[in-house]
Order: structure tokens, then C-alpha cells, then sequence
């Protein structure tokens, strides 16, 4: 169980990759270590299944709680369904890996990334993607490989490679890039409104920093003596492709010249194409070559017409710069949006439509309670902002079962959240929790910045402070030999048939979220710039469009809505607000009609749909935990009365006893001799005992009709920063 085992210095950090060690009967194996951070990967074949004709990768990104010492928290104390963490993983390992398998390859491949030991310093999922290229190059898998990946953080004005996760909390940027020796193959990021150029120059920081790692692998292999294999594409039977490229490229041609249709008049049009040339094939003789190819492969025709109609769009963009709905290549569809399309029980919701693509948006105002709690391996322990994306059939027109969020959804769901997260208001000046759902009525492409547009007239419908609009549109790719196209707001068809889907989303300061997924082995810097630059008009046209439905968040929340109340006490008088087994900020509630919370830190927030109830809770907690000197004077009420004294509320939640020896100068035989519950008076502390208790007097105090003694100042309450 020796193995082979390489170690790469990077930016100051060893990675190493042990191979041949683990896993001995998957295809291939890969230990990639980074500090205390340790990931097995592996990738493994199957032969390809009858009546497949697509790729069927599989990639699953596994935690494992003990990685970071701890015990699951579920009934069964065992892991479960998998994080929506690890689900963003996932993807995160198959977007690069998926377009540099051979696009002629059908055999079913599964990579498994295993998180077995979790260092908070160092973050697996770069470590995971760079070992899915590892791993698959072990099992000698046609690949058009090595691939690697690296995440780049802004510190300041220093872009950092890897940083920690305490390192991406407080930078402006995360970043990660993946790439081959061929150029980029994925970008994903989150950035605080940066600048295009400094979006570029981070991926350029980054690409740069990946050629370390291709190397390593390669010399792991050499080292191994495993030869790559190189995809070599098998002899194709061109028979019934030539007969299309004759019979039906005019026909293709004169569909997609018609700019003025629509996208269901366009379709059905060149369905009555190809159901044309099935029956023109259908009439040649039993013996005809087309005919015997189709016979033996009942999806060779569909596929051949696929890949015609791909061929012939490409084209009329390349040479002519004209789409199939007639648009130049940097320009937007028609845009229509409006707010408050739903009754007020709704806090806020928005309809956002751009060509065919519609998306209506939900925003929800939640209390502290309901924040998200995150089972998983990453530091963070609850989310206050959550964005969920919901993709039904109808929304294309199609019929299938309703089951729950697949990867897609959640994927486009946390691009969406990424996306706003920049711009939500300080937690101390806005302590609500924020839920937006997308629902995708209609879907035309780039339904994810769809999301995004709508989400922000949402948040804003919903009285959110947001520090900015944010829009977003997604830039396409037509790439043949040196002829490069880049598309503006592509739909559906160009998505489908191209060769690059580029979500650029951001104010119009600067980016704040990107993801960018190819269908080729590599883009260069350059064309990736030229992209970004080139979503910049795009995005600020669209936040003018969206600023006509509304351009500033309301002023007043719905009345729906929960009222918050957030202030912060001395953490070291929480307990005194819960008091024991939590009888105290239950009676609170309970008076009040509230939800209140508390933080660690102090920080209390209230949440009532009647502000005056939400004020009077605040008061009894300042008045719990605002301390008490010696010779202060209050007025107060009787609360209540004892053989040895008499209780006065001196302050919201606070009391304090008068001894009966301290009711009058004269001698009291019976404490009712001199007050009764109810009663107003004044009094000043006499002392405060070592147990915390607070004495009063009477002696020496002017009631009713003396001296009019002021209420006391509160002693002030740190603000909250």
C-alpha cells in the first residue's frame, strides 16, 4: 500500500497527491492532501448502455461529519441526505470535468470526492475538482485532461490563491477557476461590486497559478508509468448526415432568417422539416444506404437534424452577426417587469420578463429564529438570507412528476443568493431574516438572472434597504477555429447549440456574482475579458429597466410583515433575561405577545406585529438588565406584599423590597398599614445586597405632594456596530 506520492509547492503551501494507495478496485485514485485537508477522489467506468447516446457522468461530492470531529446531529446519528453544500460541490467538480470528455463518449463514469478530513484553513472543493482530473487520468479514461482548479481571494489590494475560509469572509472576492493547458473551462464567483478589469485580472492571477498543478499530475503519471489516453474519436458513419446537409440545409436556413416569428412558430417549423425528411427517407427503396442507417439506429436521424440545425445557426451568426430572432449580437430582448403583483400577505413580489424568459419573485421577512441552521462541514452555522429557484415542467411547456429541488435548481437558486448577498443591509440595522423564492412561469433562457432581476424588485417591493439594484444577464459563445462570437442575453436555442454560458450579474458599480460554463476544453483570458466587458451596457440597460417599476425600496414594510426591535445588552446579563429554565423571557412573551432572540454577543431582537408591544418588551429587558446604584430614587408600583415587606417594580421587569422597618419612620405593625398593591411610590435604594437583591426605603422620600423627584436616566446601552 505504498502508492505514489507527489508534493507541489503552492503559494507558500504543500498539496500533495498520493496515488495508487486507496481504493485499489476503482478505476482510479487519488489522495489530494493541503494542510489537514484530505480528499479522496475516484473515478470509474462502466461500459456504455444499449440505446444511450449521451454522456452519462455522474459526480458526487461526499461529507463526512468526522472530518471535522464531529457527530451528525439526526435521530439516526449518521449522515443523510446530502447538504445543499456538498450539492453545490457536486456541480462544482462536474461543470469542468463534462466538457472535456469526449463528446462521442457513452460509457456510464461516476466520480466520487470523499471529504475525510476538514483543516478550516484550507476549503476541499478546489482540492476536489483538481482530484476528479487526478483520479479520472489514473483510470485511464479518455480525457482531455489535466484539468485543475484554484480559488482566488482579494485582500485589500492583494489578490490571495486559496485563502481560508475565515480569509473569504472578510475579503472582496471568491473566486475559483478552472482550467486546462488550452485555457479556462469554469469560472464561479462571488465579489463585493468589483470592477470588471479587477474580475479579470483575478481570473488571469488565478489561471496562471493552475499551470503548477496540470504539471504535477502529469508528472504523477510519468512517475507511475500510466500513460494518458487521448480521446480519439471513432469512424462515423457519415451517410445519413450528407443526405441532410443536401435535403434540408436550405430549408433549415429559410426557418431561421425569419426573424419576426416566435420561438413555438419557429420550432414547430423545423419539427415539420424533419418529420418531412423521415418521410422522404421513408419512400426510398428497402436497399438505399439512409434508409438501412436509420433502420439500425432509430436516433440517428434526430440526432443528425440536431446537430445540422446547430451547424447552420452557428453559421448565419458567424457570417452574418444576426441571431435567430433577428437581434444583433449585443443586444438585450424586450424587457417587462412590475411589483407588488401579489396581495401584501405576500411582504413583497415582483414580475420580471425578458423575451419569453418570466420569472416572479417572492421576498419574505422572517425573525432570527428563522435562520437556516447548516448541518455541514463549513465553519458557518446558520444562513440569514436564502434564495430558493423552482423550474416546474409547465415552464417549457412539458408534463413530468413534480419531485423535489434537483441540482440544477439548487445550483441556480445559490447563484441567485450570491448574487444579492453584497448588497443586503447590515444585520444590525436589519435584523430580518430574508427568504426569496423565484418561480420560473416561462422559461426562454437565462432564467437564473431572471431570478436575480426579479429578486431584487422583491426585496425592494418588500421595503428591504438594499444598498443596490442588482441585474444580470448571460453572455454566450459561437467559437469555430479563430471566428469568435460573444452573445448578449442568450436564449434557449443559443445556450443549446453554443459554446459558453456566461452569468455576469452586478450592480451598476460593479460584479458581485459570475459563473461561467463551457462546452469546449478552454477559452482564453482574453475572449473571457471580452466577455465580461462586454455584459457591462447589457446589465446597466436592464437595472434601467427594472428602476421603472420602482428605483428606491419602499419606505414602509407591508403590514404583514413582523416588526423588528434590535438592541444589544451586556452579555453577561442574558441569563438574567431568561432567567431560570427560561421562565422570565417567557413571561415577557407571554405579556408582551412577542418573539424575542438573543445572541451570544447581546444582541436582542423583538418581533411583534404591534410596535407598541415590541417597545414594551424592549423596556422590560433594559429595565432587567440596566444596572441599579445605591441612593438612586424611582417611582414605582406595589406589586406585591409580604409579612416583611413590600414589593415595588422600579423599573419594566425589575423589582426591589421595602422592609417593613423601612416603610416609616414611626413603627409599622402590618405592612398594609401603610401600602397596598397598586399603590404609586416613591422610593430610593437603600442598598444592594451581595446576592444582588435590591433594598429599598420609604424613609426620608417625599411622596404625593412633596418633592417631585425626576425618573432616572438610563444608564446608556452600547450602540450596535
Amino acid at each position: 500500500m505504498q502508492g505514489q506520492t507527489k508534493s507541489v509547492s503552492f503559494d507558500g503551501r504543500e498539496i500533495k497527491l498520493t496515488t495508487g494507495r486507496f481504493a485499489p478496485q476503482a478505476g482510479g485514485s487519488v489522495m489530494i492532501e493541503c494542510g489537514d485537508t484530505a480528499v479522496l477522489v475516484t473515478a470509474t467506468q462502466a461500459p456504455g448502455r444499449e440505446g444511450v447516446d449521451f454522456l452519462p457522468l455522474i459526480c458526487d461530492y461526499e461529507e463526512r461529519l468526522y472530518a471535522a470531529g464531529r457527530i451528525p446531529g439526526s435521530f439516526m446519528r449518521r449522515e443523510g441526505r446530502p447538504p445543499e453544500r456538498a450539492t453545490l460541490i457536486s456541480r462544482l467538480i462536474d461543470r469542468p470535468m463534462r466538457p472535456l470528455f469526449p463528446a462521442w463518449m457513452t460509457d456510464d463514469i461516476q466520480i466520487v470526492a470523499t471529504c475525510l478530513s476538514l483543516d478550516e484553513r484550507v476549503p476541499a472543493d478546489v482540492l476536489a475538482v483538481t482530484g476528479a482530473s487526478m483520479a479520472t487520468l489514473c483510470a485511464g479514461i479518455p480525457f482531455h485532461g489535466p484539468m485543475a482548479a484554484v480559488r482566488v481571494g482579494l485582500l485589500g489590494d492583494d489578490f490571495v490563491l486559496n485563502p481560508s475560509f475565515r480569509e473569504i469572509e472578510r475579503g472582496d472576492l471568491d473566486l475559483v477557476v478552472a482550467g486546462t493547458p488550452d485555457g479556462v473551462v469554469m469560472v464561479e464567483a462571488g465579489a463585493n461590486q468589483l470592477s470588471e478589469q479587477d474580475v479579470i485580472e483575478a481570473i488571469d492571477f488565478g489561471y496562471e497559478a493552475i499551470s503548477e498543478l496540470i504539471k504535477a499530475q502529469e508528472e504523477v503519471l510519468k512517475e507511475s508509468g500510466l500513460k494518458q489516453i487521448k480521446p480519439k474519436e471513432p469512424e462515423k458513419d457519415e451517410t445519413v448526415p450528407n443526405y441532410l446537409e443536401k435535403n434540408a440545409t436550405k430549408s433549415i436556413e429559410e426557418v431561421l432568417k425569419k426573424f419576426e416569428q416566435t420561438k413555438e412558430e419557429r420550432d414547430t417549423k423545423l419539427e415539420e422539416i424533419k418529420a418531412g425528411i423521415a418521410d422522404k427517407i421513408e419512400s426510398l427503396k428497402d436497399d438505399n444506404a439512409v434508409k438501412k442507417a436509420i433502420s439500425s439506429n432509430n436516433k440517428i436521424l434526430s440526432n443528425s437534424y440536431k446537430a445540422l440545425t446547430k451547424k447552420v445557426m452557428r453559421a448565419q451568426i458567424l457570417k452574418e452577426g444576426k441571431r435567430v430572432d433577428g437581434r444583433d449580437l449585443n443586444e438585450v430582448r424586450k424587457i417587462d417587469s412590475a411589483v407588488a403583483v401579489l396581495p401584501n400577505r405576500v411582504h413583497g413580489s415582483a414580475l420580471f420578463q425578458r423575451g419569453l424568459t418570466q420569472v416572479l419573485s417572492t421576498a419574505t421577512l422572517g425573525t432570527p429564529s428563522d435562520a437556516q441552521e447548516m448541518d455541514d462541514l463549513n465553519p458557518s452555522t446558520d444562513k440569514t438570507y436564502i434564495h430558493h429557484y423552482n423550474f416546474p415542467p409547465y415552464s417549457v411547456g412539458e408534463t413530468r412528476p413534480m419531485r423535489t429541488p434537483g441540482r440544477r435548481e439548487v445550483g441556480h437558486g445559490a447563484l441567485a443568493e450570491r448574487a444579492l448577498i453584497p448588497v443586503l443591509p447590515a444585520k444590525d440595522t436589519f435584523p430580518y431574516v430574508l427568504r426569496v423564492v423565484s418561480e420560473v412561469l416561462s422559461s426562454n433562457g437565462s432564467t437564473s438572472m431572471g431570478s436575480v432581476c426579479g429578486s431584487t424588485l422583491a426585496l425592494m417591493d418588500a421595503g428591504v434597504p438594499l444598498k443596490a439594484p442588482v441585474g444580470g444577464a448571460a453572455m454566450g459563445l459561437i467559437k469555430e477555429g479563430k471566428d469568435v462570437k460573444i452573445l448578449t442575453d442568450i436564449q434557449g436555442i443559443e445556450d443549446f447549440l453554443g459554446d459558453m454560458d456566461f452569468k455576469v450579474a452586478g450592480t451598476e458599480k460593479g460584479i458581485t456574482a459570475l459563473q461561467m460554463d463551457m462546452k469546449i476544453t478552454g477559452l482564453s483570458i482574453e475572449t473571457i475579458g471580452e466577455a465580461i466587458n462586454q455584459a457591462l451596457p447589457a446589465r446597466t440597460h436592464i437595472l434601467g429597466k427594472m428602476l421603472e417599476a420602482i428605483d428606491t425600496p419602499r419606505e414602509n414594510l407591508s403590514p404583514h410583515a413582523p416588526r423588528l426591535l434590535s438592541f444589544r445588552i451586556d452579555p453577561e446579563l442574558i441569563g438574567t433575561v431568561i432567567g431560570p429554565g427560561g421562565r422570565t423571557i417567557k413571561g415577557i412573551t407571554e405579556r408582551t405577545n412577542t418573539k424575542i432572540d438573543i445572541e451570544d454577543g447581546g444582541i436582542v431582537t423583538i418581533a411583534s406585529h404591534d410596535g407598541a408591544a415590541a417597545e414594551e418588551a424592549q423596556k422590560i429587558i433594559e429595565g432587567l438588565t440596566r444596572k441599579v446604584h445605591e441612593g438612586e430614587i424611582f417611582s414605582g408600583t406595589i406589586t406585591r406584599i409580604i409579612p416583611i415587606g413590600a414589593f415595588v417594580e422600579i423599573l419594566p421587569g425589575k423589582e426591589g423590597m421595602i422592609h417593613i422597618s423601612q416603610l416609616s419612620e414611626a413603627r409599622v405593625e402590618k405592612v398594609e398599614d401603610v401600602v397596598k398593591v397598586g399603590d404609586q411610590v416613591t422610593v430610593r435604594v437603600r442598598e444592594i445586597d451581595n446576592r444582588g437583591r435590591i433594598n429599598l426605603t420609604l424613609r426620608g422620600v417625599p411622596q404625593h405632594g412633596g418633592m417631585n423627584y425626576p425618573e432616572p436616566t438610563p444608564t446608556p446601552v452600547a450602540p450596535l456596530t
